[in-house]
């Protein structure tokens, strides 16, 4: 696999954490392909209602940021591999509850996303933190993209499958059979952590410090504003998307293939992204993502036949890579550049996320609110409209971040950190 990744991107070294890094994604993104989609499914056949899910993908938002103050605590007294661990575990537990709650599952859904809250939360502190480490600037480009590219496949692969084991088994049998693969894969992630190189940090964990560079550094501050307007999109699109395609067939093997459809194209263009972007094209290659994603919506606002939901899926799983590519390393380029990022940068990822997951709360609770006053069918096509702009705010705030590089069409200003003594 290392002289293929070689003959991909030339010169780049790529060394073997990175492939194992890579490979643990893959598991990871092919597991939750494969059922998390579906949970949201499995608890609306038993409630049938918005809340329920609107509850359930809340308590998930709410423990992920508490759970990454926690893993930064962990990671910076213990070892980031361990939190990695620990998060694959907590995301094991998490499918074998759902396997044995089965038909109460709607009941205890803010319990299930509580659980797998705590999962992300532990698995993607110390995934983003070993990105950080494992990756230099010129090769982050080339391991989000193609981490991208084993996502994509793992989005065609996950739900296809998932929804052909539904379709011609037993409902309950089927959803049995896929949350039992999700566990298997997540306790091959396990195995795989334990081949990765041992990464301890040294020193307190300085939450509250790195909070305050909020306030001297700008492009810091940019980049958080851009992941509350990312987290105000994601909050309600990623399950309302999902029920409305099922409520569109009635059928989980149609929400595989409009999935299928999505994460074709995002293969294709990881792809292209990956190897064409460069760093002086960031910002134009997030504000063209960012106005495909949000014009799409109009195609499913006000009707929502398959028709309609598949020309979605398709502006979409173009959209996403020419988006995530350049706006996630232009994230860790800012923190690679923050003051003293590379002692903090356990508490960088943190604060990171705990800005996400305040613009994802936030759309969860105007969505209970907006749907317990209106009917729902009325009010959630303006909520989209509304929080769909997320990403064209993400362009506003990177617009004005600049780097200092050597590449000509890019801005050689920095914005100067202030130094510890003078705060």
């Amino acid at each position: 696999m290392r002289n293929y990744l070689q003959a991909f991107t030339g010169k780049m070294d790529i060394n073997r954490d990175l492939i194992l890094l890579l490979v643990i994604g893959g598991l990871y993104s092919l597991s939750i392909f494969l059922s998390n989609t579906f949970v949201n499914i499995y608890l609306w056949r038993q409630a049938g209602d918005y809340s329920t899910i609107a509850f359930y993908n809340l308590a998930i938002y709410l423990f992920q940021p508490l759970t990454f103050i926690l893993a930064g605590k962990i990671a910076k007294k213990i070892d980031r591999v361990i939190v990695l661990r620990l998060g694959v575990i907590a995301l094991s537990l998490f499918f074998l509850s759902v396997l044995l709650i089965a038909d109460k599952a709607a009941t205890y859904n803010f319990v299930l996303g509580s659980v797998l809250g705590i999962g992300f939360g532990f698995y993607w502190l110390a995934f983003n933190v070993l990105t950080f480490e494992i990756t230099e600037p010129e090769s982050r480009d080339f391991f989000n993209g193609f981490l991208g590219v084993l996502q994509s496949l793992a989005g065609m692969i996950g739900p296809v499958l998932a929804g052909a084991i539904i379709a011609r088994m037993d409902e309950t049998i089927g959803y049995t059979v896929i949350f039992s693969i999700s566990f298997c894969l997540f306790i091959g992630a396990v195995v795989l952590s334990f081949f990765l190189k041992r990464r301890q940090a040294e020193g307190r964990f300085y939450f509250r410090r790195v909070l305050s560079e909020w306030k001297g550094n700008k492009n810091w501050r940019k980049i958080l504003n851009a992941h509350i307007s990312q987290g105000l999109r994601e909050g309600i699109f990623l399950f309302v998307i999902s029920i409305w395609v099922f409520l569109a067939t009635g059928s989980e093997f149609s929400l595989g293939i409009f999935n299928l459809f999505l994460s074709g194209l995002s293969f294709v263009f990881y792809f292209i992204v990956t190897r064409w972007v460069k760093p002086y094209m960031r910002k134009k290659f997030v504000l063209i993502g960012a106005l495909i994603l949000y014009f799409s919506i109009y195609i499913i606002l006000f009707e929502t036949g398959y028709v309609q939901l598949m020309i979605y899926a398709a502006l979409i799983g173009t959209a996403y890579p020419i988006v995530n590519v350049p706006y996630f390393s232009m994230t860790f380029d800012v923190i690679g550049k923050a003051w003293k990022a590379k002692e903090l940068r356990v508490e960088y990822i943190v604060v990171r996320e705990v800005f996400a997951n305040i613009g994802r709360v936030t759309a969860i609770v105007v969505f209970l609110i907006a749907i317990s006053i209106f009917s729902a069918e009325t009010i959630i096509p303006y909520l989209l409209a509304f929080f769909g702009l997320g990403h064209i705010v993400i362009y506003m705030f990177i617009k004005g971040v600049h780097l200092k590089t050597n590449t000509k069409n890019e801005s050689i200003t920095t914005e100067s950190v202030t130094d510890e003594k003078n705060r």
